[in-house]
């Protein structure tokens, strides 16, 4: 993406060293405080370069006018506009950006050597807040119009001061149309799930937020979604509309398995699986299949999974339709503690003890979350272990789920983390 975005640069007359400087000294930064390529979160450094190259791209589009400088001041906003290193939410806090933009000293050298008016940069991506509306906009606007009288260029100058917050709001289009132009349907529902890991959220919202999300930026911000979708390459309008009409299916279909579901057309059925089962290479591929739907950080024992579906000492239940043979829509898993490498932060006092199992994350398809079945394979693990003499369970969990578990189930957190707030917790069987 580098290369891409230095491409263009070239061509919008972006060429002076400091504009290369701030692109190079970008990346470093997002690297330098965790969040490049191997975050798992939707603000990373690559949906940062998306946007800067998208902010380029797209620059031609009709629906207003751009001079040189103005494209200029768009590469420097779409550069820094999420850069938030002290994040304890993924969702950037566009106050803690405008902070470090202000305060950092070889940024504003290299702003001062592009002769780029901060305070206009500052708008720009107080012009990128989501979702525009209620508070968060009118927090914004506050700030905005401070900027404003801050800058000698946009003093008392009304025509400029609209024309920006154009340029902001073709921004912030940009900023929601970039990632999902930029790839096929594949990477969309890996950049959902990594916006639903890092921000916390249940598996169940994943398809009906994007849903809300496409439907909100192609109903309210139809003039400038319009103006930039119609001068992008064909291929990139097609992987849009193909990712926004395959959500949409992917919703109608979690409402007819949920109407299934309410009208007892369909029954989840948690299954025991026997080692015959678990040895057999088309049932090993179906739960790997719906193993790999999970967010990546989820996915434990991926290098060694067959190996582990066919270890005794792993516990296994499925979640199957309607009777014990039906089609396998989700499955647990787990086993001894002592067999899994969890994240270097924990220290689990019960470790090498063997008195412990670890519950990897629930899996299922994508449709079938917030029906229960996964609560009822869950206290079925929960049995299962118990009756191989297991003292304690330990697993991760959304933080809200764990904090309901403390008095139900004497749930304690053990290690927690942020910003994603999946936090590794356990309690005694």
């Amino acid at each position: 993406m580098r290369n891409e975005i230095l491409n263009l640069m070239v061509q919008k007359g972006i060429e002076d060293d400091c504009y290369v400087e701030m692109l190079d000294y970008t990346m470093d930064l997002f690297e330098s405080q965790g969040l490049g390529t191997d975050y798992y979160g939707y603000h990373n450094i690559n949906h940062e370069l998306e946007v800067t190259y998208f902010s380029l791209l797209a620059s031609i589009q009709d629906k207003v006018k751009f001079t040189d400088k103005d494209v200029k001041y768009l590469y420097v906003a779409a550069l820094f506009h999420d850069f938030d290193p002290q994040k304890n939410v993924d969702k950037p806090h566009e106050e803690s950006v405008l902070k470090f933009i202000s305060m950092d000293k070889k940024l504003s050298q290299l702003i001062e050597t592009a002769k780029i008016d901060l305070e206009i940069i500052k708008i720009l991506i107080l012009r990128t807040t989501y979702p525009w509306s209620g508070q968060l906009k009118k927090n914004a606007e506050e700030q905005i119009k401070q900027c404003f009288e801050n800058s000698d260029l946009t003093r008392n100058n009304l025509p400029y001061q609209e024309h920006i917050m154009e340029m902001g709001w073709y921004l912030s289009v940009v900023d929601r149309i970039s990632g999902y132009a930029l790839g096929d349907f594949s990477k969309a529902m890996e950049m959902a799930k990594m916006n639903a890991h890092a921000l916390a959220w249940r598996p169940s919202l994943i398809v009906r937020s994007a849903v809300a999300y496409f439907e909100e930026l192609l109903n309210k911000e139809t003039d400038m979604a319009r103006a930039i979708l119609k001068i992008l390459p064909k291929e990139m309008r097609k992987n849009f509309f193909d990712t926004v009409l395959a959500f949409m299916k992917l919703r109608q279909q979690e409402i007819t398995i949920q109407a299934d579901c309410s009208y007892e057309n369909v029954k989840l059925v948690p299954t025991i699986e026997a080692m015959s089962t678990r040895k057999d290479p088309k049932f090993i591929e179906t739960l790997y299949d719906i193993f790999l739907q999970l967010p990546k950080p989820l996915q434990f024992q991926k290098e060694n999974f067959e190996k582990s579906i066919k270890d005794p000492e792993t516990i296994i239940n499925t979640l199957r339709l309607n009777n014990k043979k039906g089609e396998i829509i989700g499955f647990s898993k787990g086993g001894p503690l002592e067999k899994y490498q969890l994240r270097e932060e924990i220290r689990d006092e019960n470790y090498g003890l063997g008195n412990t199992i670890f519950l990897e994350p629930l899996a299922l398809k994508m449709g079938y979350w917030g029906l229960k079945g996964g609560s009822e394979m869950r206290h079925m693990f929960i049995m299962q272990a118990h009756s191989m003499k297991y003292k304690f369970l330990t697993s991760f969990a959304l933080r809200d789920v764990i904090r309901a578990r403390v008095d139900k189930e004497q749930a304690e957190f053990v290690t927690l983390f942020d910003p994603e707030r999946w936090d590794y917790y356990r309690i005694i069987i």
